[in-house]
């Protein structure tokens, strides 16, 4: 089942873009990585997908059951946000601030999928600490769990270990891989070609020329070997 779709994608700023020729479709578990230098325009093209702007050229077709409004998203995270003066759960729980409405408070349904999800990220036991004390690897688990309180079919991921250490990236990284196995769609944007490729089923490398194809279907196409230094069997 196709999830989402983009036909001849260009987007950018102001009308000017940044990068074109964007097409490839995401099906019911997938695990796409989205790479490409600094300034390829990765994250443009996520904010495009998410609807949070327009694309300059181009359409996106998402599935039947997909608004805009059922796509978790993990942004980049600033300073500001790391400062966050709330308590985990408050932070987790703003995650379904969508299905709320307008409504004043969350309902049960609402903190039961919150703790669920805070159980699933294992960090159930910091539920009443202050998100800002938190360190960089649990500040992190506390934002996926806030995304998939916003939708548990499709996440969105920009740079999700960036700023962590080594230990903590490997866990990042195999909490990712485990919802993936768990049936849940991901799109994540890196700079680390070595775990995209160790985990992705598909690559899109955002350049002058676009690609999107398999992860073996990357490594054996002329960008993937240039991107990657891929030559003989091993990532240099």
């Amino acid at each position: 089942m196709t999830l989402l779709q983009a036909d001849n994608l260009a987007v950018g700023y102001d009308s000017t873009p940044v990068v074109r020729g964007i097409s490839f479709a995401v099906e019911a578990g997938d695990y796409l990585c989205i790479v490409g230098e600094n300034g390829s325009g990765k994250t443009t093209l996520m904010k495009t997908l998410l609807g949070l702007q327009d694309p300059i050229e181009g359409r996106i077709i998402r599935g039947e059951n997909l608004g805009k409004d059922e796509i978790g998203y993990l942004p980049q995270q600033t300073q500001i946000q790391k400062d966050f003066p709330a308590s985990v759960r408050e932070v987790v729980l703003s995650g379904c601030q969508a299905k709320a409405g307008f409504r004043p408070f969350y309902n049960r349904q609402e903190k039961e999928t919150a703790a669920r999800n805070m159980e699933r990220m294992g960090i159930a036991e910091l539920a009443d600490r202050c998100y800002r004390d938190l360190s960089g690897g649990q500040q992190q688990r506390v934002l996926l769990a806030r995304a998939l309180c916003a939708a548990e079919k499709i996440l969105l991921l920009d740079e999700p270990v960036s700023g962590l250490d080594p230990k903590v990236t490997a866990e990042m990284y195999a909490l990712i891989r485990q919802l993936n196995e768990d049936g849940v769609t991901i799109l994540m944007i890196s700079h680390d070609i070595d775990e995209a490729l160790g985990f992705a089923t598909h690559i899109l490398h955002v350049s002058d020329h676009v690609f999107f194809g398999t992860r073996e279907a990357f490594l054996s196409s002329e960008e993937g070997r240039r991107f990657t230094g891929w030559e003989g069997g091993t990532v240099e």
